[in-house]
């Protein structure tokens, strides 16, 4: 059977994939095993729980608050924030275990359920593991005065507002900058604006009215084009777009262009690297990261530290090293001064000072780095395993590589959740990289079907 937990604990459909009876049953699982892994012991342990707004989220945010509860854990429910609002929370209140219900920038049909450790860090992947095999075991329940209690704390995410406040310092007045908030209908819809308009920002928001259902749909960082209208329109100098959850964001120019992950986080590496606060002179990236932003970076005596896709093995990196800085193309960015997971909203504001303090436009400052075209190609029902085996397709990728020498590159990547091999070709003209990305994905086609 395929691994329960993702790269971003688990996720499916609400109420087929991912039921009341299976989070509850997690919640159950994880109480014991962290138990077991000596971290409650000495005290009655806490936990805090909080959800994005989907309306699947108050059945299954009931289901994570009975289990944990049954298994004497005490909770504390805080409501809709954002996913790193909660990892914040569990560590400013020193709570033992954080339970968010969100499925990110997916479909509100979808839903998902991560649990943050002590400190609001992810799970270990072990920890995982020993969750998913305790599924379904018996137990011996706790009664009377030993089984949780529950208590509602919705004001506690003013402490997670004060938080994005404060990581600017007395130096961080966002004063005559008019900016345009697309908080997705989703988690960030109180927060990202009450954030930059305690910062002194002139604050226009869409998409800040979720119901529920409409979660992602034609708005945040999956779809710009509401943004960029937006910031046109209303004369912005720039705007943000946030996922359901709040954990990543892209940006817009005053222009109305789009400036992503890479761009973002190289205008971050920048201002860190000026204000002698990044560690080693060094950031994170993973290897989906355009090769403009290896370029740009190289110009600037930065060092990149490349990892597999996903969030979580640019933190594992961070963690292990010191480094202050990393992210994704998708617009994933993590502070580690202020944050132990990508935080959209704090990415944003952060930003937003740099242009004020530098008194640069967005456009100025993205144009560090110059975005070399990039297509992706998704080649499906196809052998995965074999994607970096086959002799043929290696030989293939070989020669392409060759042709496009230091202006391009070419990568191949299995999917981690589908049988897809990714190919993604970047070079210095569109033309040419959807040409060799098309011929490379005829040959992935032809050697690996099944």
């Amino acid at each position: 059977m395929p691994r329960l937990f993702g790269t971003d604990g688990v996720r499916g459909k609400a109420n087929v994939d991912l039921t009341a009876e299976l989070v509850l049953e997690l919640s159950v699982a994880a109480a014991h095993v962290l138990g077991e892994s000596g971290l409650f012991e000495g005290h009655r342990p806490v936990a805090l729980v909080a959800r994005d707004p989907r309306a699947s989220g108050e059945f299954l945010e009931a289901a994570v608050v009975a289990g944990l509860a049954s298994a004497g854990v005490d909770v504390i429910r805080v409501g809709v924030v954002p996913t790193p609002g909660a990892a914040y929370l569990v560590n400013e209140l020193d709570a033992d275990l954080g339970v968010m219900l969100s499925a990110s920038h997916n479909p509100m049909p979808d839903n998902g359920i991560k649990f943050f450790a002590k400190g609001g860090v992810k799970l270990d992947d072990y920890l995982e593991d020993m969750i998913e095999a305790r599924l379904g075991q018996q137990w011996e329940r706790p009664v009377a005065e030993r089984v949780g209690r529950v208590t509602d704390r919705p004001e506690l995410i003013e402490n997670y507002v004060a938080h994005l406040v404060s990581s600017l310092g007395s130096e961080g007045s966002l004063h005559g900058l008019k900016v345009v908030l697309d908080c997705a209908n989703g988690a960030a819809f109180t927060t990202g604006p009450a954030a930059f308009e305690a910062q002194g920002a002139e604050v226009v928001t869409i998409n800040a009215a979720p119901t529920g259902l409409n979660i992602n749909e034609n708005a945040g960082s999956t779809h710009m084009d509401g943004l960029k209208a937006a910031v046109q329109h209303f004369e912005a100098d720039l705007g943000f777009a946030f996922d359901g959850d709040a954990d990543r964001c892209l940006a817009v120019d005053r222009a109305g262009n789009e400036v992503d992950g890479d761009q973002i986080l190289a205008i971050l590496a920048l201002a860190l690297r000026d204000q002698g606060r990044l560690h080693n002179d060094t950031v994170v990236a993973t290897v989906m990261s355009n090769l403009g932003f290896m370029q740009a970076m190289a110009a600037h005596d930065i060092r990149v530290d490349q990892t597999k896709v996903g969030d979580r093995y640019v933190l594992e990196s961070m963690n292990a090293n010191g480094f202050a800085l990393g992210g994704e193309q998708s617009g994933h960015v993590i502070m580690s001064e202020y944050a132990t997971t990508g935080d959209g909203v704090l990415t944003a504001l952060h930003v937003a000072a740099q242009v004020v303090t530098s008194g640069r436009d967005l456009a100025d400052l993205a144009a560090v780095m110059k975005r070399l075209p990039q297509v992706m190609i998704n080649v499906k029902g196809v052998n995965k395993a074999r994607a970096g085996i086959d002799p043929e397709v290696n030989a293939a990728v070989t020669a392409a590589g060759r042709e496009l020498g230091t202006s391009g590159r070419v990568l191949l990547r299995p999917s981690g959740t589908e049988p897809v091999v990714r190919v993604m070709v970047e070079a210095e003209t569109e033309e040419k990289a959807a040409e060799v990305a098309e011929r490379l994905a005829s040959i992935v086609k032809e050697r690996l079907a099944l």
